[in-house]
């Protein structure tokens, strides 16, 4: 009994035999229990948890973190106790903001599993029990109605009216019509597969009687699950530019210190001192602070985001996005509301078009000039009596709610209609009151239409909405206005743009057909009243963040399973494609992308923006020739087809409220309100951390030069050492403590949106920012030296006076210079958002800096010396100075550029990246 493609091929006996199991009482207590025991629970296997203990572990796990272990593991057997005390503060908080972060987005994640069947009603012995849906095998007999989620995949042996909205599995927005009858060739596609429903499914309109045929992993469902888990997962940007740097930055730090110590001892210093001092010198200048900064300035990002409903399964997916240059998206549910809404009607000789989306009831009747029409349906007899057709030939009921929103139970196009009369006011809904239904056709997919008849004031009326072909051959007459030559150009009109079309009719009297009680069909002699247009309408915010992404050099592409002229319709409305655009220029079909080897495809994906027809294995390709081409790829999906590509991506979102089980597990991040728009915000805050980051780096590497510079040079001289080596823990903890915590939470640069993504491969230091670190190293280290030189030969100090004064000039200029890190990365000439933080911090790192040299305990405990005015007012000369000769070298060079620009040859690599 293992799952096979061939049950919708089979006769309904054919399943009964293979299964081993009785269609009219189902399978007995007993033999249920066995092939439970046999084949496993009903269930789709997720993603190995992490444990909460794993997340802490993976924290110690960075490059840099071991490198500072290491360090922490050499002071101890010094017993420089108090150097293994702060690098291990540093190393815990780093630790502990990382997995708070990530635990607390796993726990987010799993409140958000809601869409699982959790009961089923079964048939078992004869009898209808209601079980757990985990514990249904294949040969179950089950039970569906309106509203059940389908707990399995199941072939139809028994149906009334059954439809199913299969969007989560095919992409498909409108509801399917299930045949228990038919028959399907082998080779057909799941979307064609009528006599059969699938795990994950809704069921939304009629009921029926199914055999499961598979459960658990071998579902539908269940084999996108197990392809999800053959996609490989890769490193961010941000992490291999981090790993790439700590690596460069701990072999240059202990070359240099190692050379430090060999002068010094061979110069006659103690070699245990200047082992010391070497091992303080490499603590203070490899950046330990660059690990808990990064990881800051992620949660930061991620509590913004969080705010704003989205939920981000780990701190780097943020910048992952940051950095995207291509976003992959599902239509149904993602760009559009997957709600059906009416926007155009026709009724009589008068077209209208209707405004608002979804169920909101909040809109309005318009004129094609766009006029707003008041009392639609009192001045309008034929669209009067079209809306009391709408809401008499309906199963689907309409709740008032206090947002505006109706709320909604039943078929989503009856849904729609409701919504549509009520747009008109309760003209209809009044009316339909003195009407009483007495007998109906239902909808099939044989008819293509719905028929009721209502006994009302002047006796039995016919109401009947359903495809245009089949309700205009029954009708002998039409509204005033309104003709077949009107109707057929009207739905012409109405399906370019991608429209469901319905028409709607009536007649005084009972036509329905029948044999004895049973109806068998509709006579002629129907009016037609008019025609009703209605899409799933696209996002207003969508349209919006599209904007956005266009002008911030991201590129949008539609994925669906949808049809090309649907999906190419829903393009033209997002701004994806151009007005002109039609789904024979526009659009590639699934069954296009088999025919293309890799190059071509690679060359389409250059000038194609919609997908239509699509598979998974569609999916993932894509995802990896966009990947193949240098491309950051960030997918976008709610349903089960959505989720291998959204793994292979550099960055997957889903969607929380929309979105599968499924889907959630393999995104890195899970937007809760399903709103597109939230995606635009996430680039910006992924760039924005990015240029906060450069700017912490900019300032750690500069002042990390600086005091290296400070101590070879001195020692290069011949001079005793300026710093102590607590002094240069000291320094390193203060200045690499607050201001740089306040400068990794900089405002956003306003023009963050207004320039390109990077590049995937563009490295930490592009864009000139090494050459402004390696300059403002070099004048704050010899600046500080020049300030211990001047105390100690100039002004007579003391050897510890002269050191506390380079001291304090070291830590000062890096107070003064994190001021002008805030311009890393800022293309715009608008005034920079204040940070109150950062004046915060080193006003008060300022404070404990004053607190070291002029109390007591303070002197005691770093050797310090109390200062003279005289001596501040050097110190605080040298230490703006520093400062001040970068910015004059930064604006020589500019005019330097604008008096010798370079050629055009010069600029070509740039240009063909920003091309790719």
């Amino acid at each position: 009994m293992s799952h096979t493609p061939s049950w919708h091929s089979m006769s309904r006996g054919a399943v009964a035999r293979e299964l081993t199991t009785s269609l009219s009482s189902g399978l007995e207590p007993g033999e249920a229990r066995a092939r439970l025991a046999r084949l496993g629970p009903n269930v789709i296997e997720e993603g190995r948890r992490v444990s909460p203990l794993a997340i802490l572990a993976s924290q110690f796990q960075d490059f840099m973190v071991l490198v500072l272990l290491g360090a922490t593991a050499v002071s101890a057997v010094m017993g420089e106790y108090k150097d293994v005390a702060a690098i291990l503060a540093i190393v815990i908080i780093n630790a502990v903001l990382g997995f708070i972060q990530e635990f607390r987005a796993e726990r987010a994640l799993a409140a958000l599993a809601r869409l699982s069947a959790p009961r089923a009603r079964v048939v078992r012995g004869g009898r209808v029990q209601s079980v757990d849906a985990s514990q249904l095998v294949p040969g179950d007999i089950i039970l569906l109605s309106p509203g059940d989620r389908v707990p399995a995949d199941a072939r139809l042996f028994e149906s009334h009216n059954l439809e199913t909205d299969e969007s989560v599995l095919t992409g498909e927005s409108h509801p399917v019509a299930k045949d228990e009858n038919c028959v399907i060739r082998e080779q057909a596609a799941i979307s064609d597969r009528h006599n059969m429903v699938w795990a994950g499914t809704v069921v939304t309109k009629g009921r029926g009687r199914a055999a499961v045929v598979a459960t658990g992993m071998d579902t539908e469902m269940g084999q996108i699950a197990r392809l999800m888990r053959d996609v490989s997962t890769s490193l961010t940007p941000l992490q291999r530019r981090l790993e790439q740097l700590g690596r460069w930055l701990v072999a240059i730090c202990l070359g240099v210190c190692s050379a430090m110590v060999a002068m010094g001892v061979a110069r006659g210093e103690p070699a245990q001192y200047m082992f010391l001092a070497g091992v303080s010198l490499a603590v203070a200048a490899i950046p330990e602070g660059l690990p808990a900064i990064v990881t800051v300035s992620l949660a930061m990002g991620v509590q913004r985001m969080s705010a704003r409903r989205a939920v981000v399964r780990k701190l780097a997916a943020v910048e992952t996005l940051g950095c995207a240059t291509v976003i992959c998206t599902d239509k149904t549910g993602t760009l559009t509301e997957n709600q059906l809404t009416v926007v155009q009607v026709r009724a009589g000789a008068n077209d209208y078009v209707l405004t608002g989306t979804g169920y909101s009831t909040q809109g309005r009747f318009r004129t094609l000039a766009g006029a707003d029409v008041a009392d639609p349906a009192a001045r309008d007899p034929a669209l009067a009596q079209l809306l009391l057709c709408a809401v008499l030939c309906n199963d689907a009921t309409l709740t008032a709610r206090s947002d505006a929103a109706a709320g909604i139970t039943g078929d989503p196009t009856e849904a729609a209609l409701l919504v549509m009369a009520a747009k008109a006011g309760r003209t209809a809904f009044d009316e339909a009151r003195l009407y009483q239904r007495v007998d109906e056709l239902p909808f099939s997919s044989d008819t293509k239409m719905m028929a009721v008849v209502c006994s009302g004031p002047y006796g039995p009326v016919t109401f009947v909405k359903g495809a245009s072909s089949a309700v205009m051959p029954l009708c002998s007459s039409f509204a005033p206005g309104l003709s077949p030559a009107a109707v057929t150009s009207t739905e012409s009109h109405m399906a370019d743009g991608a429209m469901r079309v319905l028409a709607l009719a009536w007649a005084d009297g009972d036509l329905l057909r029948r044999s004895g009680r049973e109806v068998l069909g509709l006579n002629p002699g129907l009016t037609m009243l008019g025609l009703v247009g209605m899409v799933d309408p696209v996002r207003p915010e969508a349209t919006e963040a599209i904007k956005n992404a266009t002008l911030a050099g991201v590129r949008t592409i539609m994925i669906t399973g949808d049809s090309p002229a649907t999906a190419v319709a829903i393009a033209r409305a997002a701004g994806l494609v151009g007005e002109s655009a039609t789904p024979e220029t526009a659009a590639v079909t699934g069954e296009q992308l088999d025919q293309m080897d890799d190059a071509r495809l690679r060359r389409v994906l250059d000038r194609t923006s919609v997908f239509a027809r699509v598979a998974p294995a569609h999916k993932l390709r894509i995802v990896r020739a966009l990947k193949a081409r240098g491309q950051v790829v960030a997918m976008t999906g709610d349903g089960v087809n959505d989720a291998p590509a959204l793994r292979e991506a550099d960055i997957g979102i889903a969607m929380g409220l929309s979105g599968t089980d499924v889907a959630r597990e393999a995104a890195s991040m899970v937007l809760t309100d399903d709103n597109y728009a939230t995606i635009v915000a996430a680039i910006e805050e992924g760039r924005s951390i990015y240029d906060n980051i450069r700017k912490f780096i900019r300032y750690l590497l500069a002042s990390n030069i600086g005091e290296i510079l400070t101590m070879l040079g001195t020692v290069a001289a011949g001079l005793p050492l300026p710093l102590t080596p607590i002094q240069l823990l000291w320094m390193n903890l203060l200045t690499d403590g607050l201001p740089a915590m306040a400068l990794a939470a900089d405002p956003t640069d306003p023009a963050v949106m207004k320039r390109p993504p990077r590049s995937p491969s563009e490295g930490v230091f592009s864009g000139g920012l090494g050459l402004r670190i390696a300059a403002q190293g070099v004048f704050m280290g010899a600046c500080t030296v020049a300030c211990y030189i001047l105390a100690g030969v100039v002004l007579g100090r003391s050897i510890d006076t002269a050191r506390t004064m380079a001291f304090s000039t070291l830590v000062m200029s890096q107070f003064i210079y994190v001021f002008q890190c805030r311009s890393e990365g800022r293309r715009s000439s608008a005034p920079a958002k204040p940070n109150l933080w950062l004046v915060a911090a080193v006003a008060v790192s300022v404070v404990l800096q004053a607190a070291v040299v002029h109390t007591r305990l303070g002197r005691q405990a770093l050797g310090t010396t109390e200062l003279s005015a005289v001596d501040w007012g050097l110190v605080l000369f040298l230490s703006g100075w520093s400062t001040v000769l970068t910015s004059a070298a930064r604006s020589l060079r500019r005019a330097l550029r604008r008096r010798f620009p370079r050629r055009k040859g010069q600029n070509r690599r740039l240009s063909m990246r920003k091309a790719e």
